[in-house]
C-alpha cells in the first residue's frame, strides 16, 4: 500500500477528528494499527481529547467487525470466496479464522483480536455460525478497548514519528499475543477436561 496516500487520507481524515478516526476504522482500507497511531498524534497535539479517541477507537473497529459478522451470517463463506479480495480478506485468512473458531468456540473472538492473520477475519466465522450477536458485541468491544488504548499511547509517544508505529509496536504486540494464547489454551483444555467428566 502507498504510504504516501496512507499519511494523506489520515490527514484528511483527521481533520474530521472523532468521526475521522471512528471512519477510518470502519472501513479498514488503513491498517488499525496506523489510524489510532495517528490519533494518538492528534491527542498529543492537543486536537483531540484521549477520552474521544479512545471511544472513536472503540466504535470504528467494533462496527468493522460487525459489518463483517453480518457479511458471514447472511453470505456465509461462498460470498467471501466470490468477493473476499474487494474487502482485503484472503482464503488464508478465512481458513485460519474458521479453524481456529471451530477449536476454541465463541471466546476466540475476543483473543484472536491480538493475533495476527486470524485478528482480521475472525468475525466472519462468527457470523456463519450464527454466533449470538449481543456475545459477539460484548467479546468484540472487550477487545477494542487494550487495543485501541495501547496504540493511541504508543502514537502520543511517538507523536511527529507516528508513522514508525509498526517499528516500535512489535515490541509490545508480541507478549500480548503470548498472553492470548494463553488464554485460549487455558481455555481449550478447561472445555476439554468438562466434556471429558460428561
Amino acid at each position: 500500500m502507498n504510504h504516501e496516500w496512507i499519511v494523506n487520507a489520515l490527514e484528511q481524515l483527521g481533520n474530521l477528528g472523532f468521526f475521522g478516526i471512528a471512519l477510518a476504522l470502519m472501513i479498514e482500507v488503513i491498517p488499525s494499527e496506523l489510524v489510532l497511531a495517528y490519533g494518538g498524534f492528534l491527542i498529543a497535539k492537543g486536537e483531540l481529547s484521549f477520552i474521544s479517541a479512545t471511544i472513536a477507537g472503540i466504535v470504528g473497529g467494533t462496527i468493522a467487525q460487525v459489518f463483517l459478522y453480518w457479511l458471514g451470517y447472511y453470505g456465509g463463506r461462498p460470498f467471501f470466496e466470490k468477493y473476499g479480495k474487494f474487502l482485503l480478506i484472503k482464503k488464508k485468512h478465512l481458513d485460519a479464522s474458521e479453524r481456529w473458531f471451530q477449536k476454541y468456540g465463541t471466546i476466540v473472538i475476543f483473543t484472536a483480536r491480538f493475533i495476527p492473520i486470524v485478528r482480521h477475519a475472525i468475525s466472519i466465522p462468527a457470523g456463519i455460525a450464527k454466533m449470538k450477536f449481543s456475545q459477539f458485541i460484548l467479546y468484540t468491544t472487550t477487545a477494542m478497548l487494550p487495543w485501541t488504548i495501547l496504540f493511541l499511547l504508543l502514537g502520543i509517544q511517538l507523536n511527529n514519528h507516528w508513522e514508525q508505529i509498526s517499528d516500535v509496536a512489535g515490541d509490545y504486540i508480541k507478549p500480548i499475543i503470548i498472553i492470548a494464547i494463553i488464554i485460549l489454551s487455558l481455555y481449550f483444555l478447561i472445555h476439554y477436561a468438562k466434556s471429558k467428566k460428561k
